[in-house]
């Protein structure tokens, strides 16, 4: 009975997957179709006359759609892989600081830390500002 179940759990799976995987690729040449079209239909009613450029077909547009993903990345549809590696890269500059600080840190004397512990609670590292700072005449 059980494997029965099984069974046709993995044939309906495999059947998904024979009706998703066709239209997503009909989904994709859709997208693309209409994509492409619109990138050259905007291109030949503003670039010419706004910049003096040629027209352009449908595969240069096609083209020129596939270089814009390169460059700037997704199409809005949640991919978004530089906001990632942005967010990595802050991680690791913070991380360098934290490790740049602990050196600093473990090289103070603990007159130099309780001055720094002193300067960090006043909310400007323990400097003034100008606006702190008297007139000068």
């Amino acid at each position: 009975m059980r494997k029965r179940l099984t069974d046709l759990t993995r044939l309906t799976r495999l059947t998904r997957l024979m009706i998703i995987a066709p239209l997503a690729i009909l989904g994709i040449a859709i997208f693309t179709a209409i994509g492409g079209e619109l990138v050259m239909l905007l291109w030949n009613w503003l670039a010419p006359m706004l910049f003096g450029l040629p027209l352009i077909t449908f595969w240069q547009a096609i083209g020129l759609l596939a270089l814009c993903r390169i460059l700037f990345g997704g199409f809005g549809l949640g991919g978004g892989g530089h906001r990632s590696s942005r967010r990595r890269m802050e991680g690791r500059i913070r991380e360098r600081v934290r490790e740049r600080m602990a050196e600093r840190w473990e090289q103070m004397t603990p007159e130099e830390r309780e001055t720094f512990r002193q300067g960090t609670g006043s909310g400007c590292g323990g400097r003034t500002t100008p606006l702190d700072s008297p007139p000068s005449a």
